[in-house]
């Protein structure tokens, strides 16, 4: 490994401190990429000439319980969750190699460190000594490279993590040579092209880790895993219930685990609902709270706590069906809709607009482009030369009010433009079986902490949370040259033509860049609002 000989840091990460003193890189990515190429992150506090971060001495007590709102969702093989939800349940016993924070670095968790070579081809992966399964098997780097093997299979269905891990597959599956086990705590990553995301890759909620004997569909119904919980009840719709698991050893004994016992109440999509349950000491923890709620739940007593995020709602048009195959009808739509418009009126303003493409201003190599064109008669004009003056569109959304709210903001747009449009709002049951093949519909987008992730998962050719069915091979082209540039101004140079491409052909209505937010009992400990909507119940006490 490449490392710069007077400190042992990698050789690219001074750069990036040099690009984060120079204004050129927030400090949130400067850490994020640090931290993702091994540094640890005092070392990388360090570079800044910063302090990291301590921990407010709080006296956590063992026991207890705690109610968390949030949708319980049928559950299925971790490499195809497609939703925060599902993972929050599992992460008492499914834990992850790596983990990313809210201040935007990545921690190691079953692993204990990594480094990469100068031209991110090459990662060492340490495993975490002394871990094991709640089976008794030990934890090893060959379990590391099983689980990385099944992330590479792209034959199946709904495995998001097969394009995260591209660099290292061929052919829909593991490259040879592509993984080696040096021994029993080491594992080589030989990738076939740079990539800078790749550990960062391994945080998303897709990539908990699990035991060789899994083979199902069901991490409730075969639950071993290596953290300090077990599943007690699941029920879809309903909610679920997570135990102190007695028998197992935990390898983070003494710093978590506080809880004896974890309730999810499905209250379902209306936060009236949510307050009234609230009001009636119900529940303690919202998985997240929009809107007028926000200061609803402060009244009663529940504070908030908010995270910045590239959280979004993505309106895309399926590219595979008619009339969304022509440019000229999506970019028409495009036009018509105001997008501070949407901001203001779906989401309160609790963010900033966005330029319908799927890079934000957070991410350092974000390009500013001019403002998105908003003419409703030149719109108008557009879908009547396409011969669809009489067409009647149809925008579908989920019953949840703040995505209904803003879907009900461009539809009354369109209609504004002269354009004949209808909105259907479904229930999450049944939006959730189709989500991705509605021909014009919308889709929360959770934030991810490198720009060029969620063009990998949402916009490749071909990958399994292409909803739009884009394809374009200059845009995949770049997103592999994008990945491998390490400094900023680069970096933006090609993330600049990405954006317009996603511009130019239409692909989705991008409107806003979302704030979260969620409400919490003043006695609740370690629960802060996480960017990534990650519930780490493992972690969370009452004082």
């Amino acid at each position: 490994m490449t490392k710069d000989s007077s400190n042992g840091l990698h050789q690219g990460v001074r750069g990036y401190a040099r690009e984060c003193k120079d204004g050129k890189l927030s400090r949130r990515e400067f850490l994020t990429r640090a931290t993702a190429l091994g540094v640890a992150a005092p070392a990388a506090y360090g570079l800044l000439g910063l302090a990291a971060p301590q921990a407010t001495a709080q006296t956590a007590q063992m026991g207890g319980s705690m109610r968390i709102q949030m949708a319980i969702k049928a559950q299925r093989d971790p490499r195809t969750w497609d939703w925060s939800e599902l993972s929050n349940v599992c992460r008492g016993w499914l834990e992850y190699l790596v983990s990313y924070e809210r201040d935007g670095t990545v921690q190691p968790v079953l692993l204990e460190s990594w480094e990469a070579n100068a031209d991110a081809t090459a990662y060492t992966l340490k495993i975490r000594p002394g871990v094991t399964w709640n089976n008794g098997d030990p934890f090893t780097a060959s379990d590391v490279a099983h689980n990385i093997e099944r992330w590479c299979d792209a034959s199946v269905e709904g495995n998001s993590m097969a394009g995260r891990m591209s660099a290292l597959s061929e052919d829909g599956k593991l490259r040879d040579g592509a993984v080696e086990v040096v021994d029993d705590l080491t594992v080589q990553l030989n990738l076939s092209r740079p990539d800078i995301a790749i550990i960062v890759n391994m945080t998303d909620y897709p990539a908990a880790v699990v035991h060789p004997s899994f083979t199902g569909d069901d991490p409730i119904a075969e639950p071993i895993g290596t953290g300090p919980y077990r599943p007690v009840s699941y029920d879809t719709g309903i909610g679920a219930v997570i135990e102190r698991n007695p028998d197992h050893t935990w390898w983070n004994e003494g710093n978590g685990a506080y809880l004896d016992r974890v309730e999810f109440i499905d209250l379902g999509t209306d936060p009236a609902a949510w307050i009234a349950a609230a009001e009636g000491g119900e529940i303690d923890l919202t998985y997240q709270t929009t809107g007028d709620f926000i200061d609803i739940f402060e009244a009663i007593g529940m504070p908030s706590s908010q995270a910045i995020t590239a959280n979004t709602l993505a309106v895309r048009f399926n590219q595979e069906s008619a009339p969304y195959d022509n440019v000229n009808v999506r970019r028409a739509l495009q036009m018509a809709v105001n997008n501070a418009l949407v901001l203001e009126l779906g989401y309160n303003e609790l963010g900033v607009v966005a330029e319908n493409h799927h890079v934000c201003p957070i991410h350092p190599e974000y390009a500013e482009l001019p403002a998105p064109t908003v003419d409703p008669a030149r719109a108008a004009e557009m879908i009547a030369e396409a011969g669809l003056a009489d067409h009647e569109f149809e925008l579908i959304s989920i019953d949840d009010t703040w995505q209904a709210a803003s879907c009900d903001s461009v539809a009354a747009q369109i209609r504004g433009a002269g354009i004949n449009i209808k909105r259907t709002i479904l229930p999450g049951a049944t939006f959730w079986n189709d989500w991705l093949n509605y021909p014009f519909s919308s889709t929360e987008w959770a934030h991810r902490p490198l720009g060029v992730q969620v063009l990998d998962l949402a916009y490749r050719s071909g990958v399994a949370w292409n909803e739009s069915a884009f394809s374009d091979s200059e845009f995949d082209t770049l997103l592999d040259q994008a990945s491998g540039i390490t400094n900023a101004d680069e970096r933006r140079d090609v993330m600049k033509r990405l954006q317009e491409i996603m511009q130019e052909e239409g692909v989705a209505i991008i409107p806003f860049w979302r704030s979260i937010y969620r409400n919490l009992r003043p006695n609740i400990l370690n629960a802060e609002m996480h960017p990534s909507f990650e519930i780490r119940y493992q972690h969370y006490a009452l004082s």
